[in-house]
């Protein structure tokens, strides 16, 4: 009979030999998910001896990592800046690189009286459930094409007791906006941007085989929602409004140049903790003829 730390210690020597990253980390990880109980409380019970079952219910698992299933969908939760959310297969799991999209929509609105934004292509809800959560000034549409998507981020939403503040809307972001919907002071958006054929045939098998295309498709050069919504979405910007997106690592020109090709102005770049090109804001408010685009780190 084995000790929770005997299959601990053996969880992890197997994710590091198979090339798992934080092999320590999604160890615990899973034996916390096996087990029903907070870190603290595996820690405390590590002595303890597991029954067969739970022997068999952490190899479960563990297979299913080995297999390649991301241990977000394995969790059935992750977590993103400072908030737990649901994950499901519907939804992409949230990454840290989109933390710097949610600051820089908070200090976009932070300051206003009042604020009304749109987090457009909103899968789990992450980004405007954060945005909302630490910017109690705004109140915030959460809006998918994909009614699945839409399911998760409702239940996201009732997971952060944001429902003063949040509200969900099915729209389609390659089309005009319902006019309906309504103007806002902010529009923070994570795209799908990866272009078809690399979804296809060069993502790891981790996302492609796991994580929704619907989510990852950007069309042929990755770039068909930044046109679109460039091009209609502006309509639903108020005078001054700032539009953010996020960013392929190598779309920077690109969509800047869509950007100021479809009137934002101010239109500004900034990097990810990682040196990336990561995010993308324009604002619909004349500038100074001496104040260029530029970048920021």
């Amino acid at each position: 009979m084995q000790t929770y730390n005997d299959i601990y210690l053996a969880v992890r020597r197997t994710l590091k030999e198979s090339g798992v990253e934080q092999a320590q980390l999604e160890a615990m990880e899973l034996m916390c998910a096996a087990l029903g109980k907070r870190r603290e409380e595996v820690l405390r019970d590590l002595s303890l001896y597991a029954s067969e079952a739970i022997e068999g219910q952490v190899d479960a698992l563990l297979q299913r990592r080995l297999a390649g299933e991301p241990i977000a969908y394995i969790l059935g939760e992750w977590e993103f800046y400072g908030l737990t959310l649901t994950v499901t297969p519907q939804v992409l799991i949230p990454r840290p690189d989109t933390e710097l999209l949610v600051e820089r929509g908070i200090l976009a609105v932070r300051d206003l009286p009042q604020a009304r934004v749109l987090d457009l292509c909103t899968g789990s809800g992450c980004v405007g459930l954060a945005l909302a959560y630490n910017c109690p000034n705004a109140q915030v549409v959460l809006a998918d094409w994909s009614q699945d998507a839409l399911e998760v981020s409702r239940q996201n939403l009732m997971r952060c007791q944001l429902t003063d503040q949040v509200e969900l809307v099915q729209v389609n972001a390659l089309q005009p906006p319902p006019r309906e919907l309504g103007e806002f002071d902010l529009i923070v958006c994570n795209p799908p941007y990866i272009p078809r054929q690399v979804v296809e045939e060069e993502l790891d098998h981790s996302v492609r085989d796991y994580e929704p295309h619907l989510a990852l498709d950007g069309g042929e050069d990755g770039l068909d929602f930044y046109r679109a919504i460039t091009l209609h979405w502006n309509w639903a910007l108020r005078p001054g409004g700032k539009l953010i997106f996020e960013i392929g690592y190598d779309q920077e020109e690109a969509v800047k140049k869509l950007m100021v090709d479809r009137g934002f102005q101010q239109v500004r770049s900034f990097q990810d903790p990682g040196g990336h090109w990561r995010v993308v804001e324009g604002i619909l408010e004349p500038i100074q003829p001496d104040e260029p685009a530029g970048k920021e780190e």
